[in-house]
């Protein structure tokens, strides 16, 4: 499968999700995460999820990694469209998050934190295959930004659907995942 057939299949069947559905895949996909036993986590990037796009409710994972590591320190994506190029700012309680022209929630300000020092990245998703390759949004923020994190850095894809068995257009650019995790399954590449 090609990731643009990837991106139209997905992204409808996500779509057609009533909110009751998406609430209880949620819900299963926040079972799942917790029965991963991740080391201690110091920088978590994560992001806020649009809701024209049906996306998961990462603020749920975000919360439990925040419960689970006291001290966590949680950074959300600014983008510059420009550039092609993402940053990982600083948040806390008083930040303020703003709409870029895309209808992104991001950070309108914060202390930038280098790729290198991040523990686990929440990566955003269309879905993915087998090997841990995933179909994005088309732009490769993500995969520009991954390529500087650490190796051991733990970048997990959330997807209500189950990985598809192989996406044949990959290339040398594209970072694969960790972990992917479905309301059904976690799945070690």
């Amino acid at each position: 499968m090609l990731k643009s057939e990837a991106r139209k299949i997905y992204r409808q069947k996500r779509i057609s999700l009533t909110d009751k559905e998406r609430v209880k895949l949620d819900d299963l996909l926040l079972i799942q995460f917790q029965t991963v036993p991740f080391p201690f986590l110091e920088y978590l990037l994560s992001y806020w999820p649009m809701e024209e796009n049906k996306e998961i409710n990462t603020h749920l994972f975000t919360d439990y990694l925040e419960f689970k590591n006291p001290g966590l320190k949680v950074l959300y994506p600014k983008t510059d469209f420009e550039k092609i190029e993402l940053k990982a700012l600083l948040t806390n309680d008083e930040t303020v998050f703003e709409q870029n022209q895309y209808n992104i929630y991001e950070p309108g300000d914060g202390q930038i934190i280098d790729a290198p020092e991040i523990d686990f990245i929440i990566v955003p998703m269309i879905n993915c295959d087998m090997l841990g390759q995933r179909a994005g949004y088309g732009k490769g923020f993500y995969d520009r930004y991954l390529k500087n994190c650490r190796e051991d850095c733990i970048k997990v894809g959330l997807s209500y659907f189950e990985p598809v068995e192989k996406i044949d257009d990959t290339n040398l650019f594209d970072v694969p995942l960790n972990l992917c995790i479905t309301p059904q399954n976690v799945y070690v590449f």
